[in-house]
């Protein structure tokens, strides 16, 4: 391949992490295939116009972060991780590179995270303060973690103090902590047609009654809301105003404030999941900006920084945050410190934000590439997130279309499995574009569905 120029446009930050930060995504993406070897760092300092020095740094830091190896007498080059047995990763059904290409699951494209976790890993178990990081901790404890929460907060345009914040266990940990918090058995949870179907589960075990709220193409209906406040009296509201999963659509500023409107004059809730909120680069105030004393904002480091730890936080009016602190304390005891402080070491030296720009770079190129196979479907759908919204052609039931992809290696969702009532379910499906690590899997998995989407479906295959 030709030699490797980083392209650090519009990077902020020391030149040497902005080379390390090209490279993570370069080596993530494929561009920098396993085994590549890297121009000297005299050769790359010449072509960026930089001292060998930074150079010379940023080889140091991606040694020092596995992306890199040196051979005496060779050169530098991408380490593979299947040739270090003590790197290896096994393959799992999450993020196979073999088999069925899921396009099923909503999760961020991975790799990006690990090599800056595993710095901030290594930067803890060097310092004294590791023990404290193992043992039980209080809420005054953890209250320079909070300090972390209300800078993410602050990110997402969500101004809070710190003893309205709650540390938890992810955002569906949030949810759940904020349901058992607030609502008692035979209480009323109102959420969106369609909705973050966990959320119905856990209404179920807590032995709450729910209500679906109608949707029109901009999103869910403030009338409709309203009607329900005048009929039944609920106590919450569920829903996710931006980049509405599975819908993908941001709701307007005007019927957010709508919402929130009525939430107030009927003292009704507003539970906001934003949780991909920070994947949405231009977006109306959230709704706790127009009705902080009604709202519990619910957020987390899962959609744009990774996953597997697990944090979350929760911003409440004052008079709500005991009662959530109480609810955490009871299904959890305590956020865990260890993850809490990865995230926090994260937010607060300025990598999560860096981290999440990368996934927002990320999903626009892969929804570039949707449009690109998909076309008309998606001629009027524009969405910075993970996944796609596709009402089928006249004909098609979901689940028949579902399990056709399916026989041909390809999984998907159908609108069913985000209905709150199963006659109300859109024929329709969802497509991830991140899950799948290789671009190459994802153009082939598309061009599958597109191939589908042109086919009249079978007369016979409508009954299952």
């Amino acid at each position: 391949m030709a030699i490797w120029i980083p392209d650090l446009t519009n990077r902020e930050g020391p030149k040497y992490l902005q080379i390390v930060d090209v490279m993570v995504e370069d080596i993530v993406t494929g561009r920098l295939p396993a085994g590549t070897q890297m121009p000297p760092h005299r050769e790359l300092a010449y072509r960026l116009n930089v001292s060998p020095n930074t150079t010379s740094r940023a080889y140091a830091e991606a040694v020092k972060r596995a992306l890199l190896r040196g051979e005496v007498g060779r050169g530098t080059f991408v380490r593979s991780k299947e040739a270090d047995p003590t790197r290896a990763e096994p393959q799992t059904l999450h993020r196979a590179t073999k088999g069925p290409i899921d396009l099923s699951r909503n999760l961020p494209m991975p790799g990006f995270s690990e090599p800056h976790i595993r710095r901030v890993m290594a930067d803890i178990a060097d310092e004294s303060g590791l023990q404290s990081l193992l043992d039980y901790q209080t809420d005054t404890d953890l209250a320079h973690h909070r300090t972390a929460g209300q800078s993410w907060l602050k990110t997402c345009g969500v101004v809070a103090e710190l003893d309205c914040i709650v540390p938890v266990n992810g955002a569906q940990h949030g949810l759940l902590s904020v349901l058992m918090a607030l609502l008692q058995p035979g209480d009323l949870l109102l959420a969106e047609a369609l909705t973050y179907t966990p959320v119905l589960a856990m209404a179920s075990r807590l032995g709450l009654q729910t209500g679906a709220v109608a949707m029109d193409a901009s999103g869910v209906v403030p009338e409709a809301f309203e009607a329900w406040c005048k009929s039944a009296k609920p106590k919450a509201f569920y829903l996710t105003p931006t980049l509405q999963a599975p819908t993908t659509i941001t709701l307007s500023r005007e019927r957010r404030t709508e919402i929130a409107r009525i939430a107030e004059h009927f003292g009704v809730t507003v539970i906001e999941d934003d949780v991909f909120g920070p994947l949405k680069h231009s977006r109306p105030d959230a709704i706790a900006h127009s009705a902080p004393d009604n709202t519990v904002y619910v957020t987390s480091v899962s959609k744009s920084v990774a996953p597997g730890l697990r944090v979350g936080f929760l911003q409440a009016p004052r008079r709500l945050a005991p009662a959530l602190h109480q609810s955490v304390n009871l299904s959890v005891w305590m956020t865990p410190p260890m993850t809490l402080e990865v995230a926090s070491r994260l937010i607060m030296d300025g990598t999560a934000t860096k981290m999440t720009e990368v996934q927002q770079r990320t999903a626009i190129r892969r929804q570039k590439l949707a449009k690109q196979i998909l076309r008309d479907e998606l001629l009027h759908q524009e969405s910075d997130g993970f996944h796609i919204w596709i009402p089928l052609p006249d004909g098609w039931r979901a689940d028949v279309f579902k399990a056709e992809c399916a026989r041909l290696g390809v999984l998907l969702s159908e609108g069913r499995s985000f209905a709150m009532n199963a006659g109300d379910a859109p024929e329709a499906i969802r497509i991830c574009v991140s899950h799948e690590p290789r671009e190459d899997r994802l153009v082939q998995g598309l061009e599958i569905v597109a191939g589908v989407l042109q086919q009249k479906p079978n007369a016979s295959s409508m009954v299952i």
